[in-house]
C-alpha cells in the first residue's frame, strides 16, 4: 500500500511530507493504523545530524500509538482493531539483558538507526521509487500508516485515548524512571531536574511520586519552570548556578542527593554543572542527548573519586517497556501520573516543521501529531 509519511532526505535537513510504498507485514509484525505520535528531539537530532541515520531519506518518529490494521501471518496476541503503544526500544525476551529485567537494554537496540527491522538492519518495510526508506527506530511513527515488529508494540486498554497514552512510549517513561530508576531518588531526598520540557518534566513527576522532599526544576524558559510548578517542583531556577544553591540552602551546604541532566542538546558543561551540584556519594543521571560523537566531559576527577559521586547513563530511564508502560497507563487511569497537562500543542502531519520550531522556541511541553 501506499502512506503518507515525514521523512528527512539528508542532515541537516527539514522533515518533508510525501508518499511511499509500505510492504505488507510479515512474520511477527503489524500494520498499525496511526493514531498519534509524539514530537521527540530524539527525530530532531536525526534531521540536524547530531544522530546519525543508517539511510536516508529517513522517516521520523519513535513515539507512537494506533490500531493494528494486519497481523502477519503465524503471528499470535496480536489482532485486527488492537489497541497499542509503541516502545521505541524493541525487546525480544530472550538475550542476557532482557531475562536480566533490563529490556531496555536488549540486543535488538543495536539496529535502532540503521531504519531496517530490529533483527535485520538490512530488511526495509517502506520504500520510494523502489529504493529503501528508513523508519526511526523501526518504527516511523510520522506516518498514517506503519509495519512494525510485536517486539515494539505493547497491547493496552481498549478504552484509553491513544493521543495521550502516546507519550508513555518514550518521553514519559525516559523521563520518570530517570528519577525512580536510574537516580533511585528516595523520600525526603532533594533533586535537580535540569531541563523541563519533554522528558525532564517526567522527571519531575518521577522525582514527586519517589517521594522528594524538594525537587528543583532549572530551565531558562519561565514557562517550562512554571509548568513543572505545576506537575511536582518545590522551587524552581533559570540556572543550574542557582539550582545548585538553592540545593545547598536545603541541605545545610551539602549539595542535592540527585541531579538528573534532561537538556535537549546535551553538551558536556550540562553534566559538569550538574556534577558540581550533588553532594558527596550523590548521583547524577544523564539523560539528555546531543552530538553523540563528542567526547569528553568537564568534570575533576579527583571529585568523582575523593567525593565518590556517581555519573550514569540513562536510557528510557532504565524501564523495562513491556511492565512499565503499562505500569504508567494504570497510574495514569487512577489519576497519579499526568499526560494530559504534558501536552501543549497537537498538529497535524502536515504541520510538522512547526511543532519543531515552537519546541525549538520554548513554547511546547510535548507537541503530539494526531493523525
Amino acid at each position: 500500500m501506499k502512506t503518507r509519511a515525514a521523512f528527512v532526505r539528508k542532515a541537516p535537513g527539514q522533515f518533508e511530507v510525501g508518499e511511499v510504498d509500505l510492504g505488507e507485514p510479515r512474520q511477527n509484525e503489524l500494520l498499525i493504523k496511526m493514531s498519534a505520535a509524539g514530537l521527540c528531539h530524539s527525530d530532531d537530532h536525526i534531521a540536524t545530524g547530531d544522530i546519525p541515520a543508517g539511510v536516508y531519506p529517513m522517516i521520523g518518529g519513535h513515539e507512537g500509538a494506533g490500531v493494528v490494521a494486519g497481523v502477519g501471518p503465524n503471528t499470535p496476541g496480536f489482532s485486527e482493531g488492537d489497541k497499542v503503544v509503541f516502545s521505541f526500544l524493541p525487546s525480544c525476551g530472550r538475550c542476557r539483558w532482557c531475562a536480566a529485567g533490563m529490556q531496555n537494554l536488549c540486543d535488538l537496540g543495536a539496529g535502532l538507526l540503521s531504519g531496517g527491522r530490529p533483527d535485520d538492519p538490512t530488511s526495509f518495510r517502506t520504500t520510494m521509487d523502489g529504493a529503501p526508506v528508513g523508519q526511526m527506530c523501526g518504527l516511523g511513527t510520522f506516518a498514517e500508516h506503519t509495519v512494525v515488529s510485536v517486539d515494539n508494540a505493547v497491547k493496552v486498554d481498549e478504552d484509553l485515548d491513544l493521543s495521550k497514552a502516546v507519550l508513555t512510549g518514550c518521553g514519559v517513561g525516559t523521563g520518570w524512571g530517570s528519577a525512580v530508576n536510574s537516580a533511585a531518588v528516595y523520600p525526603g531526598d532533594t533533586v535537580i531536574v535540569m531541563g523541563v520540557g519533554g522528558i525532564g518534566i517526567n522527571a519531575v513527576q518521577g522525582a514527586a511520586h519517589a517521594g522528594a522532599a524538594n525537587v528543583i526544576a532549572v530551565d531558562p524558559v519561565a514557562f517550562k519552570r512554571e509548568k513543572a510548578q505545576e506537575l511536582g517542583a518545590t522551587h524552581a531556577a533559570e540556572t543550574i548556578e542557582e539550582g545548585a544553591e538553592i540545593a545547598r540552602s536545603l541541605t545545610n551546604g551539602q549539595g542535592a542527593d540527585s541531579a538528573i541532566v534532561t537538556v535537549g542538546v546535551t553538551k558536556g558543561e550540562h553534566v559538569a554543572g550538574a556534577f558540581a551540584a550533588i553532594r558527596k556519594a550523590g548521583t547524577c543521571v544523564v539523560t539528555g542527548l546531543g552530538n553523540i560523537t563528542d567526547v569528553g566531559l568537564p568534570i575533576s576527577i579527583g571529585e568523582l573519586t575523593l567525593f565518590q559521586k556517581r555519573l550514569q547513563g540513562s536510557l528510557f530511564g532504565a524501564s523495562n517497556p513491556k511492565k512499565d508502560i503499562l505500569l504508567m497507563l494504570s497510574l495514569y487511569k487512577a489519576g497519579k501520573l499526568k499526560l494530559d497537562e504534558l501536552i501543549t500543542n497537537t498538529y497535524t502531519l502536515d504541520d510538522i516543521n512547526q511543532g519543531y520550531k515552537d519546541m525549538h522556541d520554548g513554547k511546547n511541553i510535548r507537541g503530539v501529531i494526531v493523525f
